[in-house]
């Protein structure tokens, strides 16, 4: 979650490391996600272009294999390339379950698509390596630069991807099972200052968005919770940040164990948030704040130290910062912007002739847990949600400024506002189009997939992650779906 790199989120937990690179470098105070789910996410990242350019509609449909990335062309340029942990950008990745979940959000049914969220301490408080396999990549990652990457004598580009923080799978779920356990150790838990965690305000059932609502349901948070339960997720939560910052530790202090860190550029960020029970949810796949805020950091030579720039980007302008970092020419066709001028502190009159930086950012999200393709607008101190055609779900409109936890929405009484950013995100994106292929796109997946289960369809589809409700009435499910094709 974004805001926890900077006031007043980061004092619930202690990150040393984020802290470092704040001070020596530059943090973004509105940094987004171009989807808030892991591969849609990742693919923005890695090809610089939005969601509905790239087609990567869900976790399963990513970017072609062949597809060019930002660190193919510093290859191809001469740089080093090398990468470890999760890259999770190119399709075919995640369960079955995780694709027909996506696919079948449209049909008329509720069913609960994960494990309850809960907490699990493992270990004692001399328990560091929590996630084992996110630490044995951090340490290929650690050995490379201090075995390779000192001798090279071409630049490098390295890349360490994390898993953390991610809730764990549940394996009381079934084979299918999503990832609702927040898992940690008391060592890591002593990093978090349990008097100053927030609790969320909750809208009543009755009372929330419809969208808002399906995805608390499939999510599995319409229960009870106790004041206890969502403090315990919150502090598991920062807990396992505290120890994704220390894998962060690991590489600068390698770095500058080499004497390299005076000459790398160092860039923290990651694919989303996580809701740990905002808006009565967990997870991702919301465009709340802490599902789509994510933190970024850069530091190194040429960027401007304790900076903090209120500007919007987004996970897009990744791809021509590298480049430029690189002096590669920028491909024109790209949907960010380079983020140099404002790491160095510079107006953005003074850099021609690049494109003017816009002043919103997208996002959008096609995938499961939410019935609706979802859109969002961030500009100046407006939030704009919509979905869909526009038409046929209410859209929603949040003042950060006045209102920074997102409780009330203020559509109805701005409608000259709904109009404008209305008017600008349909200049970016025909998203009623979008939408529409996208429900195309999910009929003729699902039709392809069960035609190929045959007679074994119903038994396949029963034992999905919602196999807990389906098994109840399978029938009734299975009319409904019937009903949509």
């Amino acid at each position: 979650d974004g805001r926890l790199t900077f006031y007043p989120g980061n004092q619930t937990v202690d990150l040393p490391f984020i802290n470092f690179m704040k001070r020596y470098g530059t943090v973004f105070l509105n940094a987004y996600t171009n989807s808030p789910i892991c591969c849609p996410s990742r693919a923005a990242m890695w090809s610089g272009l939005f969601t509905h350019l790239t087609e990567s509609w869900n976790n399963f449909k990513g970017l072609d294999p062949e597809y060019v990335t930002w660190m193919d062309f510093m290859e191809k340029h001469g740089y080093h390339t090398q990468k470890f942990g999760k890259l999770d950008y190119t399709s075919g990745h995640h369960s079955v379950s995780n694709r027909v979940e996506a696919w079948t959000r449209d049909v008329d049914f509720l069913l609960r698509q994960e494990g309850r969220p809960m907490v699990k301490l493992t270990g004692d408080r001399k328990h560091v390596r929590v996630m084992e396999a996110d630490w044995r990549n951090t340490d290929k990652a650690v050995n490379w630069i201090k075995e390779e990457a000192i001798n090279l004598t071409q630049p490098f580009v390295l890349y360490l991807g994390l898993n953390l923080p991610h809730p764990y799978p549940s394996p009381y779920m079934g084979e299918n099972f999503g990832s609702s356990t927040f898992l940690t150790s008391p060592y890591w838990l002593e990093k978090v200052t349990y008097e100053t965690i927030k609790i969320p305000k909750w809208s009543s059932l009755s009372e929330m968005h419809p969208v808002d609502y399906y995805s608390s349901y499939t999510k599995n948070c319409t229960g009870e919770f106790t004041k206890q339960e969502v403090r315990n997720i919150r502090a598991f939560y920062y807990a396992m940040c505290a120890e994704t910052d220390a894998m962060l530790g690991e590489i600068i202090s390698a770095l500058r164990d080499t004497g390299l860190l005076k000459t790398t550029i160092v860039i923290f960020t990651a694919d989303h948030g996580e809701l740990a029970m905002e808006h009565r949810q967990f997870y991702k796949m919301s465009m709340y704040e802490g599902s789509s805020h994510v933190p970024l950091l850069v530091m190194g030579p040429g960027v401007k130290g304790q900076q903090r720039v209120p500007n919007v980007v987004s996970l897009v302008d990744i791809y021509p910062t590298m480049l430029d970092l690189a002096r590669i020419p920028v491909p024109q066709n790209l949907s960010g912007y380079s983020l140099i001028p404002l790491l160095c502190g510079k107006a953005e009159n003074e850099v021609s002739p690049r494109r003017p930086r816009p002043s919103w950012v997208l996002s959008e999200f096609h995938g499961c847990n939410v019935n609706s393709s979802t859109y969002m607008l961030r500009t100046g101190k407006w939030k704009y949600i919509t979905y869909s055609d526009g038409r046929s779900v209410l859209p929603q409109l949040f003042d950060l400024t006045a209102d920074p936890d997102e409780l009330t929405n203020v559509a109805i009484k701005f409608p000259v506002t709904v109009h404008s950013l209305d008017k600008l995100l349909r200049s970016i994106v025909n998203y009623p189009k979008v939408s529409s292929s996208v429900q195309e796109y999910n009929k003729r997946q699902f039709i392809s997939w069960k035609q190929s289960l045959g007679q074994n369809y119903s038994n396949v589809i029963a034992n999905l992650r919602w196999h807990q409700d389906w098994l109840k009435e399978p029938k009734k499910y299975e009319n409904a779906i019937d009903k949509w094709l």
